[in-house]
């Protein structure tokens, strides 16, 4: 019983010393002091582990402080945790549009981009979250409906239950297939003020085109030790040095 007290008392200390910390890093924002903000915000995440909030309050340091890659790159981490929050997007959106490359991804079918759009409403965990409550919303409609004699009720439960069962499909085909993406997407922000994008791994290669700090690459090749083969958004690919990236 002792034992199991102080194990108690300990996590209650750790939880308090946590809320105070994001507090204090809060309060420094709020003084405008976002460097301070910044280093605090770092280490709550090297500490305590990421969080989407910690993320985008730590982007919004580095907006703060005209250091557009940095902020891209938490709001993009931000993003990938909670896509949907609208803060987050629309803070995103301002900072690209402070890059120097103006992106125009390739048009895709209006099916896909639709369900891409439709995907990434809300996150891995409140897609599946909400299946899982309609699924057993659904199954309880299906005993009111065994278990009713009016046909009425009969007719109405069973009509919500197929319902509820199409949309917890749907809401977890949504969870599958953002997981999927993120999963399988590794990406990365440039870090570095301009970068030659070359034909080759070497430095004697041929330049194919310059880019800026700030822009999104998607990583294809890393098996190479100083070089990444990387793509961009608007499907021109080529080899970087691999420290002038940071991935998400």
């Amino acid at each position: 019983m002792k034992r199991l007290l102080i194990i108690y008392l300990l996590v209650l200390l750790c939880l308090g010393s946590s809320a105070a910390t994001k507090t204090q890093a809060d309060s420094l924002y709020s003084a405008e002091n976002y460097k301070a903000a910044a280093q605090a915000y770092s280490n709550i995440l090297r500490t305590q582990g990421i969080s989407s909030e910690l993320y985008y309050n730590l982007g919004n340091c580095y907006y703060k402080m005209d250091s557009i890659p940095l902020a891209i790159l938490n709001y993009e981490r931000a993003y990938m945790l909670n896509p949907g929050d609208g803060d987050i997007r629309n803070n995103l959106t301002f900072a690209r549009g402070k890059t120097i490359d103006k992106v125009v991804p390739p048009s895709k079918m209006f099916f896909v981009t639709w369900w891409n759009n439709f995907t990434y409403l809300q996150s891995v965990d409140a897609w599946a979250l909400q299946g899982i409550i309609l699924f057993c919303v659904a199954l309880f409609s299906l005993l009111v409906y065994f278990l009713s004699f009016n046909v009425l009720v009969r007719k109405i439960t069973f009509g919500l239950a197929i319902l509820l069962i199409c949309v917890a499909v749907l809401d977890n085909l949504a969870a599958w297939s953002q997981y999927s993406d993120i999963k399988n997407h590794a990406a990365a922000i440039v870090m570095a003020p301009a970068v030659s994008v070359k034909s080759s791994p070497s430095h004697n290669s041929t330049d194919l085109f310059l880019i800026h700090e700030g822009s999104k690459v998607e990583l294809l090749d890393q098996s190479m030790q100083d070089w990444i083969e990387v793509k961009f958004e608007e499907g021109k690919q080529g080899w970087i040095p691999a420290s002038s990236v940071e991935k998400i």
